[in-house]
């Protein structure tokens, strides 16, 4: 193993605020603890939860690194105590709960996976934080069944993305929202059945035409406020809605009735803040279910945009633009 730099490049946030609050700084490396490995960082994805860091609305979780980043990809350099599952050199990518806008970082060796066959370092990057919330999200808290219709908020965000492909090749019937026509192409390139404008049309008038009346099985939302009560009219009796944002607020009335007359779950989860064990056990269920369809091609994270880890102020303006489709990603 080659030494470790006494310093590495990182982006920290200076305060809260806009994207001119991230800053490039010089820090030391940090080293692997018991059970951890060290990752040479090549790529990093930008999520909106890096946001709202950023903004000082979602503090790391205790014991993370303060700098914002929750995904990466690169090569492992150092072992920790008893960590044996990733060899030095192994490219891999990793769930972190903080720490990802650098050039070396940490993370539990569970919470780590080998880069998939086919993907590049930056395409790699933007697996670990959208991959994981959709497969815990829609498959095990919602439960999405072959030939159920599934409804996705966000389309054309790195989730919806990631939901629309990972649906599809479950089997699923897939609506979107969107706020672009041109966001509504891309998502029925990537194999969404239905894509609605939520500027055009009624997203519950569409959804209920879309699924002859029924309405959908599975909501996966990120907005919340006025979409709950909207959601619950879009919903299949028996349906399930999982709540994974707020972008609209985390308050709202709803009228119970209609949940105890349809059957409904509203269910919701959080991932960052999820312990490694759990983490681990969404990792190996990815390993299995997940990972050879991202090796034979049949799904693929959908990259907007990438920037230098010195423009990560640029990355934060550009998730902030209603335009980008997918995901941005740092590289180093």
């Amino acid at each position: 193993m080659k030494a470790l730099p006494e310093t590495m490049r990182a982006v920290e946030i200076a305060a809260p605020g806009g994207p001119e609050m991230l800053r490039l700084t010089a820090r030391p490396p940090p080293r692997a603890g018991e059970g951890e490995i060290l990752i040479r960082v090549a790529a990093a994805g930008v999520n909106r939860p890096d946001v709202f860091q950023r903004q000082g609305f979602y503090a790391p979780p205790p014991g993370a690194s303060d700098l914002p980043g929750l995904e990466i990809a690169g090569e492992v350099v150092a072992l920790g105590a008893k960590a044996t599952r990733h060899a030095v050199g192994a490219e891999v990518v990793a769930l972190l709960p903080g720490g990802g806008y650098a050039e070396y970082a940490v993370v539990h060796e569970t919470n780590a996976l080998p880069v998939p066959a086919g993907l590049t370092m930056v395409e790699a990057a933007a697996i670990p934080e959208t991959y994981f919330t959709v497969w815990t999200n829609v498959f095990e808290r919602g439960a999405l069944k072959p030939g159920e219709a599934l409804l996705v908020h966000g389309g054309a965000s790195g989730i919806g993305t990631t939901a629309i492909q990972l649906a599809k090749a479950f089997g699923a019937h897939v609506i979107v929202t969107v706020g672009a026509d041109d966001k509504a192409k891309a998502c029925l390139r990537l194999g969404a059945d239905r894509s609605i404008n939520y500027h055009e049309e009624d997203f519950v008038v569409a959804t209920l035409t879309a699924t002859q009346g029924r309405g959908a099985d599975l909501i996966l939302d990120m907005v919340g406020g006025d979409y709950v009560m909207r959601n619950y009219a879009a919903a299949a009796v028996d349906g399930r809605i999982v709540q994974i944002a707020l972008l609209r607020g985390r308050k709202v009335e709803i009228d119970l009735h209609v949940v105890m007359a349809k059957r409904l779950t509203h269910t919701g989860s959080t991932l960052r803040p999820r312990s490694v064990g759990e983490k681990a056990k969404i990792a190996e269920a990815l390993r299995a279910k997940v990972w050879p369809l991202l090796a034979a091609g049949r799904c693929k994270p959908v990259i907007d945009s990438s920037f230098p880890l010195a423009e990560a102020a640029a990355a934060h303006r550009r998730i902030d633009d209603p335009a980008h489709v997918g995901k941005i990603v740092l590289t180093m």
